[in-house]
């Protein structure tokens, strides 16, 4: 299967730029998988679409704050974006700068970051090693003989990042950002911080929806699955099968697992908010399958599943999950579901109807 199997022209204007006036006024296109029928709702039908008995699952990764800037000891600007941490001080980061970045090399914090918070004075990154395109970097105490241990203890790169750093947008939002996107490139439900890109389905949800469903006799349920910055990496190669996908960290606890299977029994639908939920909980189901189990398991680790046509989905039974790049492995992964050929022509029909596209876009169910 081709790379080029996956790719559509898109008018760029159809690119969001900036979110929809409130969460839930998006537009929703529904898809059968069975039947073909598309139709064309606001996000705000999403009821219609749900049955009691139903478990909505979402990820509550948070976004990390995780761009910011540093500059070389001859005032050479670095861009730093955070992949993960690898402790409190170490983390893993892509980094961009006129020239490489040598191993040993020291960064700075710029004078702005420092007149806000004249901690950094004393505070540098020291490059420790390249991994790929990646390098792990180290928050390095300057003159640590003369810096308390108070501050050598609270020292850590996410809270660095809460003060210094700015929301991680994706490439194709060709924006500054802004204080809107602190608020909107978040979900309702965010918990633990990890991400440096959002779960971008769980961004229609505000609280009244989510009571909506509720209401209806839908149940509610939680994984974790840290979203990289390589989310937006595309395929360098030509046939897909070759194609290996980063890692990224997950957690799909005892209590989603009691849902799911409760859920499972009684004959309810799991739907997957966003492919992340959809990665994590098939994940899941496949590491309880190899232990021979029926049920769903808890699992907590990494996850580097690559879900493309072919692939039968073992748990999930619908998805709500935003419009996709051309040739990227979520646009794989719903065509895994639905069928290639049937989601070309939905896209096709949003390209038509001028829905919105990507993170700050519209939404699709597949059902």
């Amino acid at each position: 299967m081709q790379v080029a199997d996956f790719d559509f022209v898109l008018p760029p204007e159809l690119i969001a730029q900036y979110p929809s006036l409130e969460r839930s006024s998006s537009r929703l296109l529904c898809l059968n998988k069975n039947t073909g029928e598309i139709s064309h709702k606001k996000f705000q039908d999403l009821p219609e679409f749900l049955r009691p008995g139903d478990l909505l699952i979402f990820n509550d990764t948070k976004v990390i704050p995780a761009r910011f800037f540093v500059h070389k000891p001859s005032g050479g600007k670095v861009e730093i974006l955070l992949e993960r941490t690898l402790g409190e001080k170490q983390f893993l980061a892509h980094a961009r700068a006129s020239k490489s970045l040598k191993t040993g090399a020291n960064l700075y914090f710029n004078e702005e970051d420092v007149q806000t918070n004249p901690v950094l004075r004393q505070v540098c990154l020291e490059v420790i090693s390249r991994e790929g395109d990646l390098f792990i970097f180290e928050l390095k105490i300057i003159d640590i003989d003369n810096v308390s241990g108070e501050l050598q203890k609270s020292l850590d790169i996410l809270s660095l990042c809460e003060k210094i750093g700015s929301m991680p947008l994706p490439p194709y939002i060709d924006r500054p950002v802004d204080n809107l996107d602190k608020e909107r490139y978040q979900t309702v439900f965010a918990k633990d911080f990890g991400a440096v890109a959002a779960p971008t389905a769980g961004l229609h949800f505000d609280l009244a929806m989510l009571d909506k469903t509720k209401d209806l006799g839908v149940d509610t349920a939680f994984v974790t699955l840290h979203v990289g910055a390589g989310t937006f990496q595309p395929v360098r190669v030509f046939d897909i099968t070759q194609h290996k996908m980063h890692k990224e960290r997950i957690k799909v606890d005892e209590a989603v697992c009691a849902k799911v299977n409760a859920t499972k029994k009684r004959g309810g639908r799991i739907i997957a908010v966003g492919t992340t939920v959809v990665r994590s909980l098939e994940t899941a189901m496949q590491q309880a399958r190899q232990s021979n189990f029926v049920e769903l398991k808890p699992f907590i680790g990494e996850t580097d599943i690559f879900i493309y046509p072919g692939y039968k989905m073992q748990c999930v039974d619908a998805i709500l999950t935003n419009f996709h790049l051309p040739k990227s492995t979520l646009l794989m992964l719903i065509s895994a579901f639905a069928g290639i050929d049937l989601i070309k022509k939905a896209y096709a029909e949003a390209i038509l109807k001028r829905y919105r596209f990507f993170s700050y876009g519209d939404a699709m169910l597949i059902v």
